[in-house]
């Protein structure tokens, strides 16, 4: 591995080892200041119940899209599929929910506990 992404990946483990329940902000503010080309990165966590991603912290231009219904965008496809999803091209797909007309990348990476898919954590780039 990279060695800046090593230490970067050091430096989120001890925000969560530290800060347990208050993680989540920490890390999404740490990721978006020391990768540069990540211009928005957040939590979105599932709610079974009403069949939605509920935005949770985040970093970056504030979004409409505080909550997503499972199958729409590239958020609500992970949420159906429980696997991660890289989208080098918006612009190519058709299930696409811009939260930004600059994002030209995204990444949403599947977060479980145990088998049970309980959110993800997205990352928009604009390059």
């Amino acid at each position: 591995m990279n060695p800046q992404y090593t230490a970067l990946a050091n430096q989120v483990a001890l925000i969560i080892k530290q800060q347990k329940r208050d993680a989540l902000q920490p890390i999404c503010d740490l990721l978006k200041e020391k990768i540069p080309h990540y211009n928005w990165v957040g939590f979105y966590f599932m709610n079974d119940e009403k069949q939605m991603l509920e935005l949770g912290a985040f970093a970056g231009e504030k979004t409409d899209h505080i909550v997503i219904p499972y199958g729409t965008g590239i958020c609500g496809q992970v949420a159906v599929s429980g696997k991660m999803l890289l989208v080098k091209d918006v612009s190519k797909e058709d299930n696409y929910l811009a939260c930004s007309l600059e994002t030209k990348a995204e990444i949403v990476v599947p977060i479980h506990k145990g088998e049970v898919l309980v959110g993800q954590i997205d990352i928009d780039s604009h390059k």
